[in-house]
């Protein structure tokens, strides 16, 4: 119901934001710009789905290996304890456990194209188990927050872009960027655990959750110690050679268990076909809606009025220039990673909005497009309080990205 509200908004908000500059500035564009908003978008949903559709196909293929080979049961059995507390919805080691574990593995090393077909056959998963098909059950809500809040260790891409802009320092907002996502995925964490009375305070979850916070702490320390080309390329490395590491393991067990690897992935890449079909209606909703909102000039118009407001209660307002990032990103990541190049580009990728918006970027991940996609995969049409945890997460994100890059750069 949260979505159906915000769907109709983004239309009904773009519509009076072009009558308004029709009436009153005598803009006779934006009507046009929004119909041309929604063939470009329209397209854009069909490409990103199309373009899913290899990747899916491939990552659904060594997940089948994996699951033939015995390797997820294997998974299951050492964060089984954590995740059968956060997700009791899930019998004990469940196969589902195994692409759970393997997409936030991937979202933490800030691959988003493995993470996402990972993140669809859990989904599918999650729905042969849930009761009632047409709403979200509470693991699903659960899987969608954490992957919204988009716990990220190594954010490669971001700094892959500062070091196309010309940064000094490329990897300047690694830190930043570790604490912001970390706060993001812990204020996820937490809304939703309150809202399914989940007992954080259970021994097993402090125990795996001050571990996961020793091992980012840990990592911290070590790379504040190295020069700031260096921790791009051990970024860049690691998540890398982790993930295609992966990948020749699963091959490999394949062969040692005597299975049929080529079939056993055969068998799963057929799935990949059929999952990227399922998403295009969902996504082309989406990505049109927020099409016309951006397009309107509405997103323009929010952003000075949080400018003046921030001003008027005498609040410093460097961060402002950043704000565009920050407000598409939940709607879009295009659009984000599209604001934070402009920011960028404007006022350079050393400069204080800059740095700003590369941390934003990199703070959570884009909480309608996943919600669309993941949703959409398996049909579900009641989101329940998805949406605003989802969007919970990504304002303590925000702030966070805000305040720590105070800290770090002003």
């Amino acid at each position: 119901m949260v979505l159906n509200y915000i769907w109709v908004a983004f239309f009904l908000i773009a519509f009076v934001a072009a009558v308004i500059k029709l009436l009153f500035a005598g803009d006779q564009e934006t009507f046009s710009a929004l119909f041309n908003s929604t063939i470009d978008s329209s397209k854009l949903g069909f490409e990103i789905s199309l373009g899913l559709t290899g990747v899916l196909a491939f990552w659904l293929g060594i997940v089948k290996i994996g699951e033939n080979a015995g390797i997820i049961k294997s998974m299951i059995k050492i964060f089984g304890p954590f995740f059968q507390r956060l997700f009791p919805g899930i019998p004990k080691n469940h196969p589902v456990l195994g692409p759970i574990l393997l997409n936030i593995s991937a979202n933490i090393m800030g691959l988003d194209n493995a993470a996402t077909p990972l993140g669809l056959k859990a989904m599918e998963g999650m729905q042969e188990l849930n009761p009632d098909k047409s709403r979200a059950s509470n693991a699903q809500i659960m899987f969608l927050v954490l992957n919204t809040s988009g716990l990220t260790i190594f954010p490669i891409n971001v700094m892959v872009y500062r070091a196309q802009m010309g940064a000094a320092d490329p990897a300047d907002i690694f830190m930043p960027i570790l604490l912001a996502t970390f706060f993001s995925t812990m204020a996820g964490l937490l809304i939703v655990s309150a809202y399914q009375k989940i007992n954080l305070f259970d021994r097993v979850i402090l125990i795996y959750l001050i571990s996961i916070s020793l091992i980012i702490g840990g990592l911290m320390y070590w790379f504040s110690g190295m020069e700031q080309e260096k921790v791009t390329k051990i970024s860049s490395l690691t998540s890398h050679s982790l993930l295609f590491g992966l990948i020749v393991l699963f091959v490999t067990m394949g062969l040692v268990k005597k299975i049929n690897v080529y079939e056993s992935f055969i068998e799963g890449a057929k799935e990949g076909f059929s999952v990227a079909i399922k998403i295009i209606p969902y996504l082309v909703a989406m990505l049109v809606a927020i099409g016309v909102f951006r397009a309107s000039g509405a997103m323009h118009y929010l952003i000075e009025g949080l400018a003046w407001a921030f001003a008027s209660m005498g609040m410093d307002t460097d961060f402002v220039s950043a704000l565009p990032t920050a407000m598409m990103k939940p709607l879009s990541g295009s659009g984000a990673r599209a604001m934070m190049l402009e920011t960028m580009n404007t006022y350079g990728p050393d400069s204080f909005p800059g740095r700003v918006a590369c941390v934003m970027q990199g703070s959570t991940e884009t909480t309608l497009y996943v919600l669309a996609v993941y949703f959409g995969a398996v049909n579900i049409k009641s989101t329940r309080y998805a949406v605003i945890c989802g969007l919970f997460a990504d304002l303590v994100g925000i702030i966070a990205a805000i305040l720590i890059s105070y800290m770090f750069f002003h």
